[in-house]
């Protein structure tokens, strides 16, 4: 085949276009010089190209696509906004002007960045739009209207830069140097800010307070010293791992800004450290370097001007991406002259896949985008070096401006602490007033005797010079004031300031061990899990609701080319294919005695290799080359030659060059794979044109324009002009923005009315398969039609305002009157054990709900493959085009199955504690039909339970009303899966908000890519995947992990325990507490309301700081009431979280009971045995001491589940260490104490107290909890008997038998 092929030239279609004349061969028109092979403008390759199959979630959402992007990033706290729920009348004359001039329009509206449709395909239900008839059905739109002006001159304030002339460029402007600086504080500032920080703290002001007071002379129950310890302690510890944080944060920033870079100073270039670049120099980088700061390309070592850059720091994404140097600056550089001219951009924006401005360069003047701007933190690959002006530095980079961490969350049971905090700050005032009531009553009945009472007269008796003088005495009022607030600086405790530390230093211990679970582990991408917040570790034990994405989070995201429908007939088929290795594939080789090798094998279909090879000029022979061409030039992805020589499948050797394709979209490069199969290799690629092999001959296509993708468009085109200057605009999308701008047929007989039908019917076997479509469509332009794209694409290239808006409306002008080729189908695979983990979430009372931009047929597709569906579910789809058909649509769905609603919604808050199946409001009556799917406004009999719905996002611009939610959330939790098709991103925001903020329950989201950092951030837990869409998702994530079979281990084995250990901390840090505080209580009353103790101050303080925090923290970081086996097994046993079973208010106010019962056991068992004993009270303190710290460490010793060495070291070790401290602080001359304890343990009565004291304390504790399992055991404890058991080597049934009655059986054998 050669170029000079009719089929080369134009469709056999279109017979009679205008051809484009061609150009004299030396081209200087100026209207054309940007569209020559070599001044062709770089905005043409720009790299945002992601997502462009119908079938992938951004299709609603191009990253490439700067409204979406800022929504995403800059709106994020606002997704329930007014501007989320836009009227679908006012969006249509917004978006009406993007679609091509025809006489027949469809209705669009616009939810955030997601285009709706009026006409569905016919497996898409739904009633009569109500819209229609707003809609006029003759609305012209004349292409010569659509002109713009360039706004650089009515931009506001732009950023001038003064190329090479940093001097000019930063005296006018103020900008940012290239310094960066991700620390917090300083030398200066990191204490007081630091201490500022961490007093936002409530608990710590109150602490604060405390100290304050206990410094006043009347109020100095403890030493002045020794009261501030506690704080001091919490406040140094926290202050020096924000210090040490942020000194590592500080050493990196110096790291950083001490890199060298080559600079342009005196017409040479200077090494030049990074933190002094300047806003204007010049900057040269080499191969494999790190750009230092953001600028713009000037030249590249390849004449093209092309340059390759990975932005795996700045993304994640290890795929190469193209950058362009204008040919206009690249020529000057490499001739030599002097660089000089002035850059015009937008100021400085976290949009990293955005960039828009203007050069005057040489008097020439010319548009800059995203294509030629590298960024600080990408690497330079492949090309020897590049040079580029610096046009934002320092803070203003964007990869600075994107730094920001994602929202901090506060976990739901901190919450509940903090609830009951307030109850213990209840009791704390009810004891403090019932000490300063008995101070007030004691001195009022004493008041007589006051001088002549022991211990409380108001006048010294001495001999010494204080003989007569009078106590500070300040009146009956004030003192009872003053007990008041003394008892406040004893009982201080009550309120445990160390559990704030403990329960930070278990969440970073819990976190390691996630970390370090080699079962989550991804060996295929290197990665780890990650914890990326240490708040809510807990919460993965409480999880309700799982809204997930689809594509690269339950698939694979990695595409292969399965099927193609071209010219109407289907390929692909189990029947026609073969591997690429076979002769039938590898005719391409024979012309040139060469072919190319891909990176992967492609499997062929040998009756479509044929059609390709035969030597007809036949439509659907010139259709075929067409739709291969297609694949191969409309696309942004860049092919990397390998030539080696290996042995031909003849007997011949041949060359072989292998050619692997870089691109940021999966899907573009599996079609650039499948053409490159079918013989339509493309190979080279530079600023102005590419190169395809065509069968063993090189084609040369000259790019004059290319339109990217984005999702209001939903399609993508490039201008191409071939070697005989025939001009043609190739295009690819999804059908839905497809359809609607093809050719109308003229007469209805028409075959091309044929292709489109069975093309559309394709597409629904396709789809149906799971598979990704893609629609394929060329046309011819006249001289005519290109010269006026042309005007128009010059002037809304150049425009720095609303450069996005004007250039889709410039791709309207040639995306219309499209001849339809075919389209294609890619397979993304699901992930290993996807179906798996989606079945055990299910058991364990989880509700997964999809939320995904594919078309609804692939969505549920899907769905069935990885067992989200079932056949045994009820499927309602809902599908409406307007609020009252939606309105209609969510009425009839629900009184069909028997949905209940109104009144029923508010008692729903509470279903979350019930089984799965308590959720489905459903009356017996109702569950009578067999029919698999039901179409909301379709008159069928009653469905049957359980349901599934299935909605799309044009019902959801209607339905996410405030008026409507209501009916959508009836209906939503009543069905088991809720599967979202077509949805933007702020709608899968919305989706997660409708349940967050009418229920109490927890939703965790997961998702891969940008446009799931809403609905990640939305969520209570974020899960981010390391997939193949960079790490937007990931940065924005609480957790991240490399796959999605991870989250059945994170939540039923690590969120498991994770709330089962942190819920028992915060109960066992309120009774450790509380009973040392009300201990203390019992002995102020005993000594009449003296707020005096008999411990001493240090003992009160070591109390909550070493004696007893170290078995907590232990046991919080390691206990395990069940091993991971266990919980996998059988994932019913997670419904204890929602049950609240390890903390809840009756949890807590039997632990106080208990608390109670214990503190008087511990103050007057002592009390009662030694009352006719002359024991002093330092003594007893000793005593109280002791026993206290004894009876709470075997009170954690009879909770804790596994024992191991460690823990008994931690245990039993701070038992010992109390000892140790005892004697030590009993052996100091100058306490009150001292040799108290000497006096003590050489006296059996004193044992014999210590025994009694702590058993009698522990035995109702002890019969409550044997009682209790043995005749209403959980199924945690069921299990873990079973589980004991089968340690013991029993058979499995016969631990069934033993231990199950019959209400239990359900738990161990799985069942939902």
């Amino acid at each position: 085949m050669t170029s000079s092929q009719p089929l080369l030239l134009s469709s056999s279609r279109n017979p009679d276009p205008s051809p484009v004349e061609p150009p004299p061969p030396p081209l200087s028109t100026d209207s054309l010089s940007c569209f020559c092979p070599t001044n062709s403008p770089s905005s043409l390759f720009d790299d945002a190209q992601k997502n462009l199959s119908d079938a992938k979630d951004n299709d609603i959402v191009s990253v490439g696509d700067a409204d979406s992007y800022q929504k995403h990033h800059d709106r994020t706290d606002s997704v329930l906004t007014s501007e989320r729920f836009q009227s679908a009348e006012s969006q249509f004359f917004q978006e009406f002007q993007f679609e091509c001039p025809r006489k027949e329009r469809r209705h669009l509206v616009s939810w955030g960045t997601m285009e709706l449709q009026e006409n569905s395909m016919s497996l898409e239900i739904s009633g009569t739009s109500l819209v229609q008839d707003r809609v006029s059905k003759s609305q012209q739109v004349h292409r010569r209207s659509v002109q713009f002006e360039d706004h650089l001159s009515s931009e506001e304030n732009p950023r001038l830069i003064y190329v090479n002339d940093p001097k000019k460029t930063n005296d006018k402007y103020d900008f940012t140097g290239n310094e960066i600086r991700t620390s917090k504080y300083t030398v200066v500032t990191f204490l007081p800010k630091n201490i500022f920080i961490q007093f936002h703290r409530v608990a710590y002001l109150y602490f604060l307070a405390i100290a304050a007071l206990n410094q006043l002379p009347p109020l100095a129950v403890f030493g002045r010293t020794v009261s501030l310890f506690p704080l001091l302690f919490v406040l140094c510890v926290t202050a020096f791992k924000d210090g040490y944080e942020d000194w590592r944060r500080y050493r990196s920033d110096q790291n950083e800004n001490n890199r060298e870079a080559l600079v342009l100073q005196s017409s040479q270039f200077k090494l030049k450290i990074w933190k002094k670049i300047q806003v204007g120099e010049v900057v040269k980088v080499s191969a494999n370097e790190t750009i230092p700061s953001d600028m713009v390309l000037l030249a590249t070592s390849d004449p093209s001007g092309i340059a390759y850059i990975q932005t795996i720091n700045l993304d994640g994404e290890s795929n190469l991406k193209t950058r362009y140097a204008r040919q206009e600056t690249a020529s000057t550089v490499f001739e030599g002259h002097t660089i000089s001219g002035l850059i015009k951009c937008e100021q400085p924006n976290r949009n990293i896949y955005e960039f828009s401005a203007n050069m005057e360069f040489n008097g020439q003047r010319f548009s800059l985008n995203q294509s030629n701007i590298i960024l600080r933190g990408c690497q330079l690959k492949n090309t020897e070096w590049v040079i580029g002006v610096v046009v934002f530095a320092g803070q203003d980079t964007k990869a600075m401006l994107n730094s920001t961490a994602s929202p901090s969350k506060k976990s739901r049971l901190e919450s509940y602490m903090n609830r009951e905090t307030l109850w213990l700050s209840v009791f704390l005032f009810i004891m403090c007033a019932v000490v300063a009531l008995g101070m007030g009553l004691w001195l009022e009945r004493y008041r007589v005797q006051l001088d002549t009472l022991p211990y409380y007269r108001k006048r010294y008796f001495t001999n010494g010079h204080d003989n007569g003088r009078t106590y500070k005495y300040h009146g009956i009022a004030m003192e009872t004031f003053f007990s008041f607030l003394s008892s406040v600086i004893v009982f201080q405790i009550m309120i445990p300031i160390s559990l704030y530390i403990t329960m930070e230093l278990v969440r970073l211990g819990q976190s390691y061990f996630m970390i370090e679970d080699k079962h989550m582990y991804d060996s295929s991408s290197d990665s780890k899990f990650q914890c990326r917040s240490l708040n809510i570790n807990e919460d993965l034990g409480q999880i309700r609701y799982v809204f997930s994405d689809k594509t690269g989070t339950l698939t694979e995201n990695k595409m292969e080319f399965r099927r193609a429908s071209i010219y109407g007939k289907n390929y692909g088929s189990s029947s026609n294919i073969t591997d690429d290795t076979m002769p039938e594939a590898s005719i391409s080789a024979g012309a040139a005695g060469r072919r190319w090798k891909l990176k992967s094998e492609i499997i062929t279909d040998t009756e479509l290799v044929k059609l390709l090879h035969l030597d007809l000029d036949g439509d659907e022979r010139v259709a075929a080359h067409e739709f291969f061409l297609t694949l191969a030039a409309c696309n942004t992805v860049i092919p990397i030659l390998q030539q080696s020589s290996s042995s031909a499948i003849s007997d011949l050797h041949e060359k072989v060059e292998s050619v692997d394709y870089q691109g940021e979209s999966p899907d573009e490069q599996a079609l650039v794979a499948a053409a490159s199969a079918y013989g339509y290799t493309l190979i080279e690629r530079t600023s102005g044109h590419i190169v395809i092999d065509v069968n063993g001959e090189k084609l040369r296509l000259d790019v004059l324009g290319l339109h990217e993708f984005d999702s209001v468009r939903k399609r993508m085109s490039v201008v191409i002009r071939f070697p005989n200057n025939a001009v043609k605009v190739l295009v690819k999308g999804a059908d839905t923005s497809m359809f609607s701008i093809l050719a109308k047929q003229i007469d209805e007989v028409d075959h091309g009315a044929n292709i489109k039908n069975a093309t559309q019917s394709h597409l629904i076997e396709y789809s149906s398969q799971g598979l990704r479509t893609l629609v394929i469509a060329t046309r011819d332009l006249t001289a005519s039609e290109f010269e006026e794209w042309q005007h128009s694409y010059e002037e809304a290239s150049t425009s720095l305002t609303e450069r996005s808006t004007k250039l889709r409306q410039t791709a309207a002008l040639i995306e219309c009157n499209l001849n339809l080729l075919g389209a294609t189908g890619i397979e993304d695979k699901l992930q290993d054990g996807v179906p798996e983990t989606i079945e055990s979430l299910r058991q364990a009372g989880i509700k997964v709900w999809v939320l995904t931009g594919d078309k609804q047929e692939t969505a549920i597709s899907i769905g069935l493959s990885c067992k989200l569906l079932t056949p045994v579910m009820q499927q309602i789809v809902i599908n409406g085009n307007s609020e009252d058909e939606c309105r209609r649509l969510l009425a009839d769905a629900k009184s069909k199955s028997g949905v209940k609603s109104a009144n029923c919604r508010n008692n729903d808050l509470n279903h979350k504690k019930g089984a799965e199946n308590d959720n489905l409001e459903i009356s017996d009556a109702t569950r009578t039909s067999s029919v698999s799917q039901w179409h909301a406004g379709k008159v069928v009999g009653i469905i049957s339970a359980p349901l599934a719905l299935v909605i799309d996002g044009n019902s959801l611009v209607y339905i996410l009303e405030r008026d409507l939610e209501p009916e959508l959330f009836d209906l939503a939790i009543a069905c088991k899966v809720v599967l979202c098709c077509r949805v933007a991103p702020l709608q899968k925001a919305g989706i997660v908000d409708l349940i967050k903020s009418r229920t109490d329950d927890m939703t965790l989201a997961i998702g891969d890519g940008a446009n799931d950092v809403s609905m990640i951030q939305m969520a209570d837990v974020g899960v981010g995947i390391c997939g193949q869409e960079g790490r937007q998702a990931v940065m924005a994530s609480d957790f991240a992990m490399g796959q999605f079979r991870f989250l059945k281990r994170l939540l039923l084995v690590h969120g498991h325990w994770n709330y089962l250990r942190v819920g028992y901390l915060v109960l066992y840090n309120f009774y450790r507490n509380a009973v040392f505080v009300l201990m203390l209580f019992w002995y102020i009353l005993y000594t009449a309301f003296s707020t005096t103790s008999a411990l001493t101050d240090l003992s009160s303080v070591l109390y909550s700081i070493l004696y007893t925090s170290i078995p907590t923290i232990i046991v919080g970081i390691l206990d395990k009431d069940l091993s991971h086996k266990t919980l996998l097994q059988y994932p019913k046993l997670y419904e204890a979280g929602h049950r609240q079973e390890s903390y809840n208010m009756y949890l807590f106010w039997i632990t106080m009971l208990d608390t109670l019962w214990q503190s008087l056991v511990l103050f007057y068992m002592p009390v009662f045995i030694y009352k006719e004993s002359t024991v002093d009270m330092w003594s007893m303190g000793s005593l109280w001491t002791i026993t206290v710290v004894v009876l709470v460490n075997i009170h954690l010793a009879m909770d804790i589940q596994r024992w191991v060495l460690i823990t008994h070291i931690a245990t039993w070790g701070s038992i010992v260490i109390t000892y140790i401290c005892m004697v030590i602080l009993d052996s100091i001359p100058i306490l009150p104490n001292y040799r108290a304890i000497y006096h003590l343990v050489n006296s059996p009565t004193y044992w014999l107290t210590f025994i009694l004291t702590i058993i009698i304390a522990l035995l109702p504790r002890f019969i409550f909890k044997v009682i209790h399992q043995f005749y209403w055991p959980s199924d945690i404890q069921i299990a873990r008997e079973a589980e004991i058991l089968r340690n013991g080597q029993r058979g499995q049934n016969q631990i069934v038998s033993v231990l199950l009655s019959g209400k239990r059986t359900s738990i161990l054998h799985g069942s939902p």
